[in-house]
């Protein structure tokens, strides 16, 4: 880990550690922060439905840049435990284990995101995921509702039809704060993993 500005979350405005996997995921954001910038060019009200798009896979990308941040932290924090096993075959083990997980993962709920962190890197983020008005709750909530928005949306295609318009599943404010959400969850992942002084 290195020190630099954080520019994952709204929840830091100092400098943290950053891991690898947080400075992927703060790149990858910026594929649904793009869209959401094409978006409001394209804008004009009523939104015309062919850009309607653009905010669905707005928040498509925003999770698999979530997703993407659990399996690279996770496998991270893992190879930082394993480093100190002695006996390879152990390690070797975990890791077999590790990638069966992960490549069965595919949707990185709270429940299961918490449970990999428990299992391979050994701390329980359940009260670090907190932050202003943002309880442990809630946060574990919100995040299972913008994963199942995005399970609606890929698996539902939306076609568009004549008549008056149709409520989106999707809204700007809706992106907006789904994407602000998860540069919050990642910081406020990150601070928990933050190694502390013995």
């Amino acid at each position: 880990m290195k020190l630099q500005p954080s520019s994952v979350g709204q929840l830091v405005g100092c400098v943290i550690p950053t891991s690898r996997a947080a400075e992927v995921f703060a790149q990858a954001i910026k594929d649904a922060e793009n869209l959401l910038a094409h978006f409001n060019t394209l804008n004009t009200q009523p939104p015309p439905p062919d850009i309607e798009v653009l905010k669905r896979a707005g928040l498509i990308m925003a999770m698999t840049a979530w997703e993407t941040y659990v399996e690279d932290r996770v496998n991270e924090a893992a190879a930082t435990r394993l480093a100190a096993v002695a006996d390879s075959t152990i390690g070797e083990f975990v890791r077999h284990k590790l990638d069966e997980e992960i490549k069965r993962l595919h949707n990185p709920n709270a429940e299961k995101t918490l449970q990999l962190f428990r299992d391979y890197a050994g701390i329980d983020l359940t009260s670090s995921w907190s932050w202003n008005n943002f309880e442990p709750k809630l946060v574990r909530e919100r995040l299972n509702q913008y994963l199942k928005l995005r399970g609606d949306i890929v698996h539902r295609a939306r076609i568009v039809e004549a008549g008056p318009p149709v409520a989106q599943p999707v809204t700007k404010e809706g992106l907006q704060k789904a994407i602000a959400f998860l540069k919050n969850l990642v910081a406020a992942t990150e601070m928990a993993l933050i190694p502390k002084a013995k």
